[in-house]
């Protein structure tokens, strides 16, 4: 289990480097503008966990349509441009464009991460918990003819099942990590002024972000790795149900193999917390090159607006994405491991990935962590770790073409608005 997505989407909320608006969304707004610290202010935030994403971004925060600091220019003192009023004056319209390209930009890269992407999630976790496979599908050709057969077989319906309650258990962890941090002085953000104390905090309240939305994120599990064949249609608030019933041990019964909920706090926190500190870490990397980039190639006083905006929105989602690529990539063993450990016990019919028809049981008998990863070691081999990972190529190619093809959309409506 492992948060996507920073905090600080606010695609409609467009602030420049004058305006003093309150921010938006509270405790959960993850940073402000008009800051020259705005990449040393980092906030850390659940990379996999929809929220917001604050797409403006570095010291050059969006200027076309917001009256900038005082500067020096020719003509007269009342006329921001020479000429008197030949000079390309800011308008309603270019701030309505301007919040129209955030929200825009923004709303893209939610839908492919949240919707476009979840067949790719879904042969994923199937993938990985089926250990009778002999294909383990680690390249993506494999993957896109399997998604072909069972839409051919079961319908469109196999490959988006599940998907409200990922929405859901990324709605609880949210809703936990905010409840938490209100009544706890666990702080849910991370200045530049840390200290290993302030950490400590911080990757304390994740780890108990973690714990409580556990028993949500096994009963999405099942519901996404679950075969169309013999499901029943469930309710959008079934997942709530089975994740309550898991805790007080009521419900849909289960078989005497199903791992306790204590047994499975350590890899999850464990798998949750690397996703975490690796994303993070990897975000910080590529937005001070990506800024250190911006600013050698295009000088302060040769940017041009369209550049400006650009160069305001899209570096974070370059950051973001290629956080979530490479925390997904080092940490997929451990997430095989985990939803072994997750689904095991829950009587789980799963679709046969080797065929693409018929169904498969799921009657695994680990004991535990240790277990899981030395039988997959010997049984299935390295890569056996792996199943399924022609899935996560599949689905960030897909979301690395969504966002060149937005940059393009984008930079032509700049370029014929200016």
């Amino acid at each position: 289990m492992h948060p996507r997505r920073p905090d600080g989407f606010d695609g409609l909320g467009y602030r420049g480097g004058v305006r003093d608006d309150p921010p938006f969304g509270g405790p959960f707004h993850a940073r402000s503008f008009g800051s020259g610290t705005d990449l040393g202010h980092w906030v850390t935030t659940p990379p996999d966990i929809p929220g917001s994403r604050n797409l403006h971004w570095g010291e050059k925060s969006p200027s076309y349509g917001v009256p900038s600091a005082p500067t020096t220019l020719e003509g007269p003192a009342e006329e921001p441009f020479p000429g008197g009023g030949d000079g390309p004056r800011p308008g309603p319209s270019s701030e309505q464009l301007n919040r129209f390209a955030g929200f825009g930009i923004g709303l893209a890269s939610l839908f492919t991460e949240n919707v476009l992407a979840h067949p790719c999630i879904v042969l994923r976790r199937q993938c990985q918990v089926n250990y009778h496979a002999r294909h383990y599908h680690l390249t993506p050709f494999t993957i896109i003819n399997i998604m072909y057969s069972f839409n051919k077989t079961q319908g469109p319906r196999a490959l988006w099942k599940g998907m409200g309650s990922t929405f859901i258990v990324q709605g609880v962890t949210l809703g936990a990590e905010g409840i938490i941090s209100e009544f706890t002085p666990l702080p849910r953000e991370v200045s530049h002024k840390w200290n290993p104390k302030l950490i400590g905090e911080h990757l304390l309240l994740k780890c108990l972000t973690y714990i409580v939305a556990m028993p949500f994120y096994s009963a999405s599990l099942i519901e996404t790795v679950q075969s169309e064949i013999i499901r029943d249609n469930p309710g959008i608030l079934e997942c709530i149900k089975e994740g309550i019933g898991r805790v007080i041990g009521l419900g849909v019964p289960h078989s005497k193999r199903l791992l306790p909920l204590l047994s499975l706090i350590f890899p999850t926190v464990l798998h949750g917390v690397l996703h975490y500190i690796i994303s993070s870490i990897i975000q910080k990397i590529v937005l001070l090159i990506l800024k250190r980039k911006t600013y050698n190639s295009h000088p302060a006083e040769s940017t041009s607006p369209m550049q400006n905006m650009l160069d305001a929105y899209f570096p974070e989602l370059i950051a973001n994405f290629a956080a979530s690529l490479c925390s997904d990539v080092i940490l997929y063993p451990l997430e095989t491991v985990l939803h072994r450990l997750h689904i095991q016990g829950t009587r789980t019919i799963i679709d046969n990935t080797d065929l693409g028809y018929e169904v498969l049981p799921i009657n695994t008998q680990y004991e535990g962590m240790r277990d899981c990863i030395n039988t997959i070691k010997q049984e299935e081999g390295v890569f056996g770790f792996y199943k399924g990972f022609g899935a996560v190529i599949v689905q960030y190619t897909l979301h690395a073409a969504i966002l060149q093809i937005t940059k393009i959309i984008y930079s032509t409506l700049l370029q014929n608005s200016i």
